[in-house]
């Protein structure tokens, strides 16, 4: 009994010692982190501690993993104190406040984080796709539409999302924004003739009767067995003969 009683004691004594041995190599870096705001995600600048800033993101995916959000946060948060650059806690930082629905916190990290790719992966992909749904939902429309056409660049195949994206804008009244977005899809994706239609389809809207023939040429020119596109040109030209 009074030897397992020993065995607890020396192990929670080792614990303890371990602990403060790791605070105490880590004390230089915490102090540096309090100079620079510790918590302040937006500092830009060297590096303090890229091995510390690696400790503070396992421990914020491990608090994650269990749910406990708000601790994972703090750990992200400083982790990219730490380390500005690590793109993955921002990352992470910026998915968990879209999660918890906190999306004015998310879009600044989400901008952030997409600043730092060099290559397209399926990160950058949604991050761009995301931040340019937010900035749509809150009618920034100056600011989604960038992100709008870097999203079209990205993902081309995503037929469903440019549709989304131009009717939003059609329907706020920013036909022109709809009418590059449909441009812009055309470009990337030239073999899509729905997308020439949907595109004819604003221009006719806007009264640009001219373009709008193009577009339905175009489209009928991608599909020519479709009668419905051969209609739409001739009914098109029509109008413009009268």
């Amino acid at each position: 009994m009074k030897l397992l009683k020993f065995a607890t004691c020396l192990a929670a004594t080792t614990l303890l010692l371990s602990s403060s041995i790791s605070y105490a190599q880590g004390d230089g870096a915490a102090s540096l982190l309090q100079r620079y705001g510790n918590l302040d995600v937006e500092r830009t600048g060297p590096t303090i501690d890229a091995e510390l800033a690696q400790k503070y993101h396992r421990r914020g995916n491990t608090y994650s993993n269990l749910e406990r959000y708000e601790e994972a946060i703090a750990e992200y948060r400083k982790a990219i104190s730490a380390d500005p650059n690590l793109a993955d806690a921002v990352r992470n930082l910026a998915n968990t406040y879209f999660f918890l629905q906190r999306f004015d916190e998310a879009k600044p990290l989400l901008a952030r984080f997409i600043r730092m790719q060099t290559t397209t992966t399926a990160s950058l992909i949604a991050a761009v796709s995301t931040l340019a749904e937010l900035e749509r939902k809150d009618a920034n429309y100056e600011e989604s539409f960038v992100y709008d056409l870097r999203a079209i660049e990205l993902d081309p195949n995503n037929d469903s999302q440019v549709h989304i994206m131009a009717n939003t804008y059609n329907n706020a009244g920013e036909a022109d924004k709809a009418i590059e977005i449909y441009r812009k899809a055309v470009k990337i994706k030239p073999e899509n003739a729905f997308f020439d239609r949907s595109l004819g389809r604003i221009l006719e809207q806007e009264g640009r009767i001219e373009e709008a023939l193009e577009a339905y040429e175009s489209a009928a020119a991608k599909n020519p067995d479709s009668d419905f596109y051969t209609t739409l040109v001739e009914s098109t030209r029509s109008r413009l003969q009268r």
